[in-house]
């Protein structure tokens, strides 16, 4: 069962996103300030004191909206500060776009941030609930966790684990080419695969170059309702779909968990594809931005998300599939392997990439008359986690 959902109800009119990396030149304060500003350029007509309110997303970077009120100096506006592991900037549009929808507000605000480099941490922070220390997603880090999905995946469908290792080498690949071209990204360099694969190990079979990286960023969204975007700008991104979906945790104990899917997506997508109508994402959709934590990751949520058969991913990436002239363009900003992963930003960030291949303005990247995109976050790990999402178009379908 589908959730009503709110297609072609709002629209995305203004965005703006940060470069992002090792901001040590700027604060928190600083990069909200700059992916805002970029935001209010793209729509002139509308002002700071014009939006009615504000949605901030983060995860470890403040702890209520005074961590974008003070900044950006409210005059008193509404400011809800969500947090969603790391679905957190996917949440903050999420709610945005509902109070919108529900006629609460005309127009809105929706804001990511993180500052993780500052932080002296090597990963992302966690503060975890209080345990008997017997609770499985906390005995072990997340590259170790995740490094699982490659074995199991090799064994249930009988790859050969050096075809995995092909198959786990051309997503890193694949996505630092798609960042070496983005002004925006934090690793703008293309790597080859005899550095990927010889890269020191972390986990597994995981090497530094399978997983993302740590960076500080932001982005955001303004959002109104479909009937005035156009008021606002001639190219307005069109919501067709939000769905989010939190697991009962309890594949870490459930014997028939195998460690080849998230149930999390599959579900997220299915809710989300009902929303917008689409019956064959591969053929329906014009690019994707997913969640690309691990390069394992990013094979498995091809089948999670219908791109591609069971036990068939690891085929289709290697076949080109998802390459940025592939059939169905799969991060072609980059994605996690070439931005990192500042947790609040990341959802947005990806949505930033539709609004720019929908104007025309993602440069080398950009993919021929583009018109819906699908974005996904996962947070959590295999077996207990939070799944995001979306499907946007440029188009009006009703």
């Amino acid at each position: 069962m589908s959730s009503r959902g709110i297609s072609d109800r709002v629209a995305v009119v203004g965005m703006g996103c940060t470069r992002f990396g090792e901001r040590w030149d700027q604060s928190t304060d600083d990069l909200l300030l700059d992916a805002v500003q970029e935001c209010l350029d793209t729509t002139p007509t509308v002002a700071k004191d014009d939006i009615d309110a504000y949605w901030l997303g983060t995860l470890g970077s403040g702890q209520s909206g005074l961590t974008l009120s003070r900044p950006l100096a409210l005059d008193h506006k509404p400011v809800t500060r969500v947090e969603n592991y790391c679905a957190t900037g996917s949440e903050a549009f999420r709610n945005a776009c509902y109070a919108v929808a529900s006629g609460a507000y005309d127009r809105v605000m929706a804001v990511g941030v993180e500052k993780l480099k500052d932080s002296g941490f090597s990963g992302l922070l966690r503060t975890d609930p209080p345990s008997d220390g017997t609770a499985p997603e906390l005995s072990i880090t997340a590259p170790a966790a995740f490094s699982m999905l490659d074995p199991a995946y090799s064994a249930r469908y009988g790859v050969d684990p050096a075809g995995m290792r092909e198959a786990m080498t051309h997503v890193a690949w694949k996505n630092h080419r798609n960042g070496a071209r983005n002004p925006k990204a934090q690793f703008r360099s293309e790597v080859s695969r005899e550095k990927i694969e010889s890269a020191p190990k972390v986990a597994g079979r995981l090497g530094v170059l399978d997983c993302s990286g740590v960076s500080d960023g932001a982005a955001c969204a303004l959002v109104v309702r479909a009937e005035d975007a156009l008021q606002y700008t001639d190219t307005p991104m069109y919501v067709k779909a939000l769905s989010l979906t939190a697991g009962p945790m309890s594949g870490g104990m459930d014997p028939d968990y195998d460690y080849t899917t998230f149930p999390e997506v599959v579900r997220a997508a299915r809710d989300a594809y009902a929303q917008a109508g689409i019956e064959d994402p591969l053929s329906q959709l014009s690019m994707a931005e997913v969640h690309d934590c691990f390069t394992p990751t990013e094979i498995v949520l091809m089948e999670d998300l219908g791109f591609s058969e069971r036990g068939q991913g690891w085929k289709d990436m290697l076949a080109g599939v998802f390459d940025s002239h592939g059939r169905l363009p799969v991060n072609p900003d980059g994605g996690l392997k070439s931005f990192g992963h500042p947790v609040g930003a990341s959802g947005l960030r990806m949505l930033y990439e539709a609004w720019l291949q929908f104007r025309g303005r993602a440069g080398e990247r950009q993919l021929p008359d583009p018109h819906t995109a699908l974005t996904h976050n996962l947070g959590g790990r295999p077996g207990g986690c939070v799944s995001f999402v979306s499907v946007v178009g440029n188009r009006l379908t009703r």
